[in-house]
């Protein structure tokens, strides 16, 4: 976003949607400086004030403080740009006599080469002004931005100057926040440990974020080794791990965009996600569609423009969104029962997937593909779309050794193939299930856990989704063959000749 190039086009109304209110007066004050214009700013509690000379004019009422700015656009001596904050409050009471008077306002300053900035953390603009103002989102701050404040900190604190690495370290860790947010998260580290911490800093950022309850940062991430299986899957995201570093981009390698898994569930596709944050060497961020959708007008849409913005900042990283279907499997329809905001989220989102050029590599879990929109599939959104199955025998005893181990156990305690063989339509999740009521039985008892006392026994009482949802995996296998890539190698042994995507570890 360049201010000055809106600025010298004469743009008469510029709406700039941010949480950095200071932030955003700065920025306005240095392309003010830059085309030499005369900066005002208004609040409902400071009045109108000039930024040059501290100059102020009690006004608590817009349309007060509307009738001293048309007396500024009038003048033709000096070309004035006005800031007015906080005005979504008071669009928001639907009072016609202040849209008329910002209409009125804009069509004068289209003639006389002045402008007006109205900003806010949100903005839901009337039909009668929508056409009028050009809406601006501020970029959350580069590392160069969140170096100034650094430097800032740096001197309040009277310590000297960071080791080039370890700021470029605190640098990335603050990168997705606010300067304010990034200050305190300073702040903080240097009350806890009295200097500037990465780990602190990527801490409360994590925080922060979960509390924005829109991207939470993911700390505890899987490895490959805590997967059972999924070879061809594991070859494919470990042969794209270089693939996010100069020299790729010096080969002439694009930017990888992405991987959709689909399976059936409780086959550890979740697991998978979190485990290509760790291949891929990133930090990972988990999206909540059902928070990206809220009840106010605009506000779907305005949220999904924040999560963009802040996968963006941080970027290179990896964006993960499970069970995708449940967030835009509406979005077929029409207008539908929610006036067509699925629709409307939904291809925002293809866009940015489609024409992103930052470095997020987006790693979507399906289990319902057939609810998914043709367009969401096909090649181009996702680099790869993958298909997880039940395990076979080798996958199943591959699981076991990972559970058992999981558990302060040690696998060659038990017969795992003897447990791979009797739990055949097992998924990761399942054979994970039944250990851990194994575990309840024996500490029950005051024994260790014994394969055919406590692991078969728990195993006859488990009933598998397989055997629950028959048809609904048959209808997914059918629909994956030829369309999706397996995640693991072809078994030309199963008489069924379904293609047996190797399954994971824990959870779904």
């Amino acid at each position: 976003m360049n201010l000055t190039t809106y600025l010298r086009a004469g743009y008469p109304g510029l709406a700039l949607v941010t949480p950095e209110e200071a932030r955003a007066e700065a920025e306005l004050a240095r392309a003010c400086a830059d085309l030499n214009r005369h900066l005002h700013a208004w609040s409902s509690t400071d009045g109108l004030v000039d930024t040059t000379d501290g100059h102020s004019i009690a006004c608590s009422d817009p349309l007060e403080a509307l009738g001293h700015v048309e007396n500024f656009f009038r003048q033709e001596d000096t070309r004035h740009v006005v800031m007015l904050r906080d005005l979504q409050l008071h669009l928001d009471q639907q009072d016609p006599i202040l849209v008329r008077q910002i209409k009125d306002l804009l069509r004068l300053a289209k003639s006389t080469g002045h402008t007006l900035v109205p900003t806010g953390c949100r903005l839901k603009l009337p039909p009668e002004l929508e056409h009028e103002l050009a809406v601006i989102d501020l970029d959350l701050p580069d590392c160069g931005q969140l170096g100034h404040v650094l430097d800032g900190i740096l001197a309040s604190a009277q310590l000297q100057v960071m080791d080039d690495t370890v700021r470029e370290q605190v640098l990335h860790a603050a990168l997705g926040l606010t300067t304010i947010e990034a200050e305190n998260a300073y702040a903080l580290s240097l009350v806890e440990s009295g200097s500037i911490d990465p780990e602190l800093v990527a801490r409360e950022k994590a925080r922060t974020l979960k509390q924005g309850g829109l991207v939470e940062v993911i700390d505890a991430r899987p490895n490959l080794g805590d997967i059972g299986g999924l070879d061809s899957l594991k070859h494919w995201l470990t042969q794209r791990r270089p693939a996010f570093g100069a020299a790729a981009r010096d080969y002439g390698l694009p930017v990888p965009k992405g991987l959709l898994i689909v399976g059936i569930p409780g086959t550890g596709k979740s697991l998978t996600a979190k485990a290509t944050a760790s291949v891929l060497q990133l930090p990972l961020l988990r999206l909540d569609m059902g928070r990206v959708f809220g009840g106010i007008v605009g506000q779907s849409e305005a949220n999904l423009r924040s999560v963009i913005r802040t996968a963006e900042a941080i970027a290179p990283c990896v964006l993960w969104i499970d069970e995708i279907e449940k967030g835009f499997g509406s979005s077929t329809g029409g207008s539908g029962s929610d006036g067509g905001t699925s629709a409307r989220v939904f291809g925002s989102f293809l866009s940015w997937m489609q024409e992103k050029d930052k470095p997020v590599f987006v790693v979507a879990t399906a289990n319902d593909v057939s609810q998914l929109p043709p367009e969401f599939l096909r090649k181009g959104r996702f680099d790869e779309m993958f298909f997880v199955d039940l395990p076979d025998a080798a996958e199943r005893a591959a699981i076991w050794d990972i559970v058992i181990a999981k558990y302060g156990r040690k696998p060659t305690d038990f017969d795992t193939v003897v447990l791979a063989r009797a739990c055949e339509q097992f998924t990761g999740a399942e054979i994970e299930a039944v250990f851990v009521d194994a575990l309840y039985e024996a500490f029950a008892e005051g024994a260790e856990p014994s394969t055919r006392k406590h692991i078969l026994t728990a195993m006859t009482n488990t009933v598998p989704l397989a055997q629950r949802m028959d048809g609904q995996i048959a209808a997914l296998r059918h629909w994956a063959r030829g369309r999706a890539r397996p995640a693991g190698a072809e078994d030309p042994v199963r008489s069924s000749g379904r293609r047996s995507s190797r399954r994971v570890q824990s959870q779904n």
